[in-house]
């Protein structure tokens, strides 16, 4: 019994410090690592509790009740709201460099009928698909980036001449919106750390924050929204997340939906997702308000 209860408390003090370090992203950026696990742990937490009752550890249980309903509770209310619908259609999607379902991801699209188109991993394979959508959405950037693929945004508004950048894992184009000039950015970050992501952060963050007028930026981030460095992006674009929580990526397990796919704008607005068609990343339909 003893040993048992040893396990337990020794379970919850591991994941409470797993938890704190996932707060501490503005120090080192191992934080937003563990940050992109809280959901996980705050359920662990609960598991954790359950054990702690049975084996007579009120107190224990109590302290990982309480975190878990702290930590995890914000995120679970998020994930059930639902905003006003904006006024214009934005489709996110990581295309998948290697997909095998083009022709469905192709038909989702035209069915989805976005204002604006926001891809990842463009490859030469899976390039033609932007091609074919040029009846619907003829205006388009396309940047290369690493080995995986490219970054590229297509639109149906007209763009405003000499307008488009290239940056690391970035494109970008400004449009005439029916409010006026309005930017239209994906990205594309890379992994966390321990890899590259801060030091492309510190890249693109200039870039972005250079942007004169308002932003719509979207993509795959490859981090969660309560992250530090997405709080920086939001600052850096002036924008707002658009909600509800969503989990983007499948590539872990069916049952682990990773929400690092994220659609920032002005004015918030609300999202969906749409199916896999080839895809290690739901696709992302939003209603967002420039």
């Amino acid at each position: 019994m003893r040993v048992v209860q040893f396990g337990i408390g020794a379970g919850v003090a591991v994941v409470l410090l797993c938890l704190a370090a996932g707060y501490l992203g503005r120090l080192h950026p191992a934080g937003d690592s563990f940050a992109v696990f809280r959901p996980q742990g705050a359920l662990a937490l609960v598991l954790l509790a359950g054990g702690a009752v049975m084996l007579a550890m009120p107190g224990v249980a109590g302290v990982a009740l309480l975190v878990a309903l702290v930590t995890g509770g914000p995120i679970l209310l998020s994930r059930g709201v639902a905003e006003a619908a904006g006024g214009m259609a934005l489709y996110q999607k990581n295309m998948l460099f290697r997909n095998d379902d083009l022709a469905g991801l192709e038909a989702d699209i035209r069915a989805a009928a976005p204002d604006i188109l926001t891809l990842q991993e463009v490859s030469d394979a899976n390039l033609p698909v932007l091609e074919r959508l040029a009846d619907v959405l003829p205006h388009r950037v396309f940047c290369a980036f690493e080995q995986v693929g490219g970054v590229a945004v297509a639109t149906r508004l007209p763009p405003v001449a000499g307008s488009e950048i290239c940056a690391h894992g970035m494109a970008a184009v400004q449009v005439e919106g029916p409010q006026g000039r309005l930017w239209l950015v994906s990205v594309h970050l890379n992994w966390p750390w321990p890899y590259g992501q801060a030091a492309h952060l510190e890249r693109l963050l200039p870039v972005i924050e250079g942007l004169d007028g308002p932003v719509v930026i979207a993509g795959d981030f490859n981090m969660v929204r309560w992250s530090a460095a997405l709080a920086r992006v939001r600052a850096a674009s002036r924008t707002t997340a658009v909600g509800p929580v969503l989990g983007s990526y499948v590539g872990f397990a069916p049952w682990m939906l990773l929400p690092i796919d994220q659609v920032m704008a002005p004015g918030g607005g609300t999202a969906a997702v749409r199916g896999r068609h080839g895809s290690d990343h739901l696709g992302i339909l939003a209603l967002i308000r420039p």
